[in-house]
């Protein structure tokens, strides 16, 4: 499934995916491929990507 949330919330901090994945040390595909739905990340990647957005595991993650 999609995740529309994370593609959001980055998009509302204007960061490309580039940026967020050298936030979160990880290459952009990997950032492409969980907001596609094709990548289900660890829960260490899951917590940086909230840090970096300021956003909880909750809002980005969990249904």
């Amino acid at each position: 499934m999609k995740n529309l949330r994370l593609k959001s919330a980055r998009a509302a901090k204007d960061l490309s995916q580039e940026q967020l994945a050298a936030l979160c040390n990880v290459s952009r595909q990997t950032i492409s491929a969980i907001e596609k739905g094709d990548y289900n990340p660890t829960i260490n990647l899951c917590i940086a990507i909230c840090k970096a957005l300021d956003k909880t595991l909750d809002e980005l993650f969990w249904e």
